[in-house]
């Protein structure tokens, strides 16, 4: 059989499978972790959190497929304010939406990452239901974030406290910068993590390194972070433009590559970390079908790259 009809009769079925499993993980990846049986109402939570403005988040998309989200509240050392979060959401929505997107730089203005909520909000939302409401909120859009089809790094220049420690393990990997810390503060506040960053953590770091910094309140510096697999790398830099240069410089080793294999290779990855096994291997296989037979396969069988 030639390459021409293996291509005519291939490229039917692989549209076919593209459409359905697009359609599949999107709704999947989209869903909701809370709605109205549990007391979630978004729309009335996102207008509760936009009374606390101050700050915003910024998104720059590069032509290699390559965005950068920015914290932008450096007066408050990127503290997350209310309407940063719900800015938050939108990005997310926006990457969800971008279709040439392959990787995702998530880092802070002003040399630092992010103290986590703004006091001035977090007084003014003290009751039990109103924390209950922006958990459930943050918790959603950090899911939505770790899923998306994008290999994702949180660049950790400064401090990440608190939410903004959270932050981090919602991305799949963490660079940090020489004099850089990661510090889950919550027990200082009377609290346990709120947006998801626990039980992140667990998978990340494992359930007993996972107490001792949830606990200890410690502080994890590069060379601890590195030791622990929290972190990848710790740049050489901390300057803020030549930080995002080598974090790009980093993540481009792993986006390299047509588009539509590398958001492939991410979404088996979340399968496999989010599903039960015989579910992770259907939806491998499902995946696998809008690959095979479809532009890069067909250019790497023309270049045999295998045999050389």
């Amino acid at each position: 059989m030639t390459l021409i009809c293996y291509r005519e009769m291939a490229l039917p079925l692989w549209k076919n499978l593209l459409q359905t499993t697009k359609e599949r993980i999107l709704q999947q990846r989209r869903l909701s972790l809370y709605n109205g049986a549990h007391g979630y109402e978004e729309e009335l939570i996102k207008k509760k959190l936009q009374q606390f403005a101050g700050g915003s988040i910024n998104l720059s998309k590069e032509d290699n497929g390559i965005g950068i989200l920015t914290l932008n509240n450096p007066r408050l050392m990127n503290a997350f304010t209310g309407t940063m979060m719900v800015e938050l959401q939108e990005r997310i929505t926006e990457l969800e939406n971008w279709k040439d997107g392959k990787g995702l730089i998530v880092y802070g203005a002003g040399n630092t990452f992010c103290s986590g909520s703004d006091l001035n909000a977090v007084k003014e939302i003290s009751n039990s239901q109103d924390g209950m409401n922006m958990c459930m909120f943050m918790q959603n859009t950090l899911t939505r974030l770790m899923r998306l089809p994008l290999i994702s790094v949180a660049l950790v220049q400064g401090k990440a406290f608190g939410g903004g420690a959270e932050l981090t393990t919602a991305c799949d990997f963490r660079l940090m910068t020489p004099g850089s810390e990661i510090r889950f503060v919550h027990k200082h506040m009377g609290l346990v993590p709120g947006w998801g960053g626990a039980a992140r953590l667990v998978r990340i770091v494992g359930s007993g390194a996972a107490l001792q910094l949830l606990s200890g309140t410690a502080r994890v510096d590069p060379e601890k972070a590195l030791r622990l697999g929290f972190s990848e790398q710790t740049l050489s830099s901390s300057d803020e433009t030549r930080a995002l240069e080598e974090a790009r410089a980093w993540l481009s080793q792993y986006t390299e590559g047509p588009v539509s294999v590398i958001r492939a290779m991410k979404k088996v990855v979340t399968a496999g970390r989010e599903l039960p096994l015989e579910d992770a291997l259907r939806t491998e296989k499902d995946i696998f079908g809008t690959v095979w037979g479809g532009p890069a396969n067909l250019q790497a069988l023309v270049r045999r790259p295998k045999h050389k």
